[in-house]
């Protein structure tokens, strides 16, 4: 008679092990040990960043798929706490040559042990599925045999460990000590530097998947983090060029020890970037968590960044008009896109020049998703107790008093396209005539008809006069002082391709040097110490 078992532990939870399913599906937790978690034998981690930084919620799977009909055999795994039995069976009768060969002969069935847990070597108990919440005892536990493919055992098996092949074991043996040397030293490193980090389930609930690449062909691609390799750095660390044995191109950014920006950042760049695909933002290709390393490696843009161009004098020239007002269409297709269109409907908070990547056509790639949030249901604003990203470009709402939107992105990019038209950055901007910033300076030059001044002399023989005109007069829409009064960027890319009468910009925020400073200033006193790129603590509210 077929019979179901229902085993259940101890209920009174005295260490992490004692927390059901602590290390996941397939998983072993041994107390003792560290890390805590190890995949049983012929698994390995599901999600190995996960793993490596001390998240094991999500367990482990087969390393080697299993094949019923062409022969599998069981891998012994002692002195255990048995899985939990709600997907199990039980005959008290046979015995363990009989519950093997049962086993062996449903290919639902997973793994087999003794039913009779004083280890008389009476009874059979059969798991059907993962096996969850094992735990490793020193003594007083019980063996458990596991199904495996015929390679990863080695040979033919029973339910006698002298009946498997010496290599088997020892190829068992080594590898999973190879494995847990690897895990624990990633694990105690992070851990000791404060730098233990999970990603959280909701992003592989959704199937997120990321190439990793290994840290010797990182090495090998850029000569060893060669400063001749190095395209620049910025407040996560340095980005270097590199190239594959197949020939292609790589840029690589490197997380510095003494990077302002952290893991936080790291993780929001791989969870929304792997999830975006537009023409008009930067492709990731994988990442490299390795030793003490952590890196992100995207496609290789080699024109670099547009501040490179439109704040030199020499460069300038050759990035005329119609290039720019490509660059200003292809922002604004991408920031609707974040907006709007990506199922994740995001705002990046750090948009600026250096962020804006230019590829071979020189079209506009948005970059750099560390300080990004995502918005979900009805949430349309958040607020946050410490401001991050990079003054001048932050709206006065987001830089006063940490609330932030899309409109805060719509702000930043109505400077932005100033700074592509004028040449001229926005922070430090100081007009010979007045105290009025950049943007004060543009909203006058447009109030009295006196537009063309604003131009770059980089692009004096190139400029469209009514495409020029239209730029100036949508970026001051968008950096209206009101987040209110500010549009959408789904009005802004339909009011930049049309020519439709556009409605009179109210004064912009920061009008003049005087507000830049007071601002800079609340922003300095309000959140203790403004840093670009600080990690953020945010409270969303409903729409």
């Amino acid at each position: 008679m077929d019979h179901i078992l229902t085993i259940r532990y101890n209920p009174t939870q005295t260490d992490d092990c004692d927390t059901y399913a602590f290390c996941g599906a397939n998983g072993n937790c041994n107390i003792a040990s560290y890390p805590k978690c190890v995949c049983l034998k012929g698994f390995v981690p599901k999600y190995p960043i996960d793993w490596g930084f001390g998240d094991w919620s999500n367990g482990c799977v087969r390393r080697t798929k299993l094949d019923c009909r062409g022969g599998d055999e069981f891998l012994k795994n002692t002195q255990v706490k048995l899985p939990d039995t709600r997907l199990s069976w039980f005959n008290e009768s046979m015995n363990l040559q009989e519950c093997e060969q049962t086993c062996l002969g449903n290919c639902s069935c997973m793994a087999y042990s003794n039913l009779d847990i004083r280890g008389q070597g009476s009874g059979c108990l059969l798991w059907f599925g993962d096996l969850m919440d094992i735990r490793q005892f020193n003594e007083n536990g019980q063996d458990i045999y596991v199904r495996m493919a015929a390679s990863e055992v080695g040979g033919s098996s029973s339910g006698n460990t002298g009946a498997r092949k010496r290599t088997g074991i020892i190829v068992s043996i080594v590898l999973s000590v190879v494995f847990l040397l690897v895990i624990t030293v990633i694990y105690m490193k992070y851990k000791k530097a404060g730098k233990v980090l999970a990603f959280s389930r909701q992003s592989h609930s959704e199937d997120l998947e990321l190439p990793l690449f290994d840290l010797t062909t990182i090495v090998n691609a850029t000569n060893n983090f060669s400063d001749d390799n190095k395209l620049g750095e910025g407040g996560f660390g340095a980005v270097y060029k590199g190239v594959l044995k197949n020939g292609q191109e790589i840029a690589v950014k490197r997380l510095s020890e003494s990077s302002r920006q952290g893991q936080v950042e790291f993780k929001n760049e791989v969870v929304y970037i792997t999830k975006l695909q537009h023409r008009n933002l930067v492709k990731i290709l994988g990442c490299c968590i390795e030793q003490d390393e952590m890196m992100l490696i995207y496609e290789f843009l080699p024109n670099r960044s547009l501040d490179c161009f439109i704040f030199d004098q020499e460069k300038g020239v050759s990035l005329d008009w119609p290039m720019r007002f490509t660059i200003i269409n292809g922002i604004a297709s991408g920031l609707l896109y974040l907006h709007r269109d990506s199922r994740l409907r995001i705002i990046h908070r750090d948009l600026k020049a250096e962020n804006i990547l230019l590829d071979n056509e020189r079209n506009a790639k948005i970059s750099d998703f560390g300080l990004a949030r995502s918005f979900g249901g009805n949430e349309s604003e958040a607020s946050t107790k410490r401001v991050v990203g990079t003054f001048g470009y932050m709206s006065p709402e987001y830089a006063i008093n940490g609330f932030y939107s899309v409109k805060s992105d719509v702000f930043s990019f109505g400077v932005l396209v100033l700074e592509i038209v004028s040449g001229k950055r926005n922070r430090g901007f100081n007009h010979p005539d007045n105290r009025l910033s950049l943007l004060g300076y543009a909203w006058t030059l447009l109030r009295d008809q006196k537009f063309m001044e604003l131009i770059d002399p980089s692009i004096a023989s190139t400029f469209n006069p009514v495409e020029v005109l239209r730029s100036i007069h949508v970026a001051l829409l968008c950096v209206q002082n009101n987040p209110h009064d500010r549009p959408e960027m789904s009005s802004v890319v339909t009011m930049l391709s049309s020519e439709s009468t556009l409605p009179q910009p109210k004064q912009p925020g920061f009008f003049d040097e005087t507000s830049v400073s007071e601002a800079s200033s609340s922003s300095n006193s309000k959140h203790n110490n403004y840093s670009a790129n600080e990690v953020t603590i945010s409270q969303l509210l409903p729409r």
